[in-house]
């Protein structure tokens, strides 16, 4: 039993030393890549490494630090391209600087937010990615800054006085939406989304109607926001369409602040049997792959998630490393992409006049 024990017995830095007959201190350089140490020590520690199948114990290096190599990421949830697609970005380049990234979704709750990052904080995370539920003065945020932590807040946020902060420039790409449609000569354009109080969602909806109203005056512009579920966004928005078909006007387009706002607008267009851009025009803020290959492609401001991952993590190392100074706020093109769904209104009908 001892025996078995012993052959299942993690070899360590001690055992990696004496095979090669030096210190312990110098097998600890060698993992490190100094480049002091002698060639031929340096052979014969890699020669015992590979030989006993050592590997270092990351808690037990960490534990002499008062960080570990551990960066933390919590995201609003991982089902959208845009946050998948961030946390693997993050992920690649903190394996680059030799850290490992642990992320978690706060499931759209500040609660749930604040309580991963507690754990976090008690894990002694290197450094924080948080992209809030909200905004930048949400409780995580305040818990992060209350107890010291090293941070950059990402995506639902606009600039903040104690953390660096990197997010998509949604106003002037909700700008140029604007724009677009109203060259297409629409007048009545429904605009619909999730969470007024989110930053993200302010600044579209204000760079939309902003821009909208300065090169048309004139223009409709109805506003469908429900608070944080999709479902009722759905049911609100057959509301929203059934009063049109009682005789009032029906908009002749659709802006959808968030992803999942296009697809719950696409799914009531069929159900009610209108086609893009005959019909209705759409527009969504994010792309993914379905609007892509669906048939008429969907329009979509696309977010440049590579640029935001990258510069949330050169600035957090920065801090990390012990830059000081005040915070920045960077923000980000995106590119809007007019794809088949957005036309002229042209001789649209009335809802009520449809058979």
């Amino acid at each position: 039993m001892a025996h078995r024990q012993a052959q299942q017995r993690r070899p360590s830095i001690h055992d990696v030393a004496s095979r090669a007959g030096v210190s312990a201190a110098t097998v600890s350089k060698v993992m490190a890549g100094v480049a002091t140490v002698k060639p031929e020590n340096a052979q014969r520690v890699l020669d015992a490494v590979e030989h006993l199948g050592y590997r270092v114990d990351p808690l037990a290096s960490d534990m002499r630090r008062a960080k570990r190599r551990i960066i933390g990421a919590i995201m609003p949830e991982f089902e959208s391209e845009f946050f998948g697609q961030m946390v693997s970005q993050l992920e690649s380049l903190a394996e680059q600087r030799g850290y490992t990234l642990v992320a978690a979704s706060s499931r759209e709750s500040e609660a749930r937010e604040k309580e991963i990052l507690a754990r976090m904080h008690d894990w002694r995370v290197a450094g924080v990615v948080l992209a809030p539920v909200r905004n930048e003065h949400g409780p995580a945020a305040a818990f992060m800054k209350a107890n010291g932590m090293t941070g950059v807040l990402i995506d639902r946020v606009l600039s903040d006085d104690a953390f660096d902060t990197v997010s998509a420039d949604s106003a002037s790409a909700s700008a140029e939406v604007a724009r677009e449609l109203i060259g297409k000569r629409h007048r009545h354009i429904l605009v619909i989304g999730l969470g007024e109080q989110a930053a993200t969602v302010r600044a579209r909806l204000d760079g939309f109607r902003a821009t909208a109203l300065k090169l048309a005056p004139d223009v409709r512009i109805d506003v469908v926001l429900a608070e944080t579920d999709v479902e009722p966004l759905r049911a609100q928005l057959r509301d929203y369409f059934d009063r049109g078909e009682g005789g009032g006007e029906r908009p002749t387009a659709v802006y959808s602040l968030f992803l999942k706002g296009t697809l719950v607008a696409l799914s009531e267009f069929r159900r009610r049997g209108w086609h893009c851009p005959n019909d209705i025009s759409l527009v969504g803020f994010d792309d993914a792959e379905w609007m892509q290959v669906t048939w008429p492609a969907i329009a979509a401001v696309v977010q440049p998630v590579r640029q935001i991952a990258g510069h949330a993590m050169e600035a957090l190392f920065a801090r990390i490393e012990g830059e000081e100074g005040p915070p920045t706020a960077r923000l980000e093109p995106c590119k809007v992409l007019m794809r088949e769904s957005v036309g002229s209104p042209g001789n649209v009908p009335h809802s009520g006049d449809r058979q």
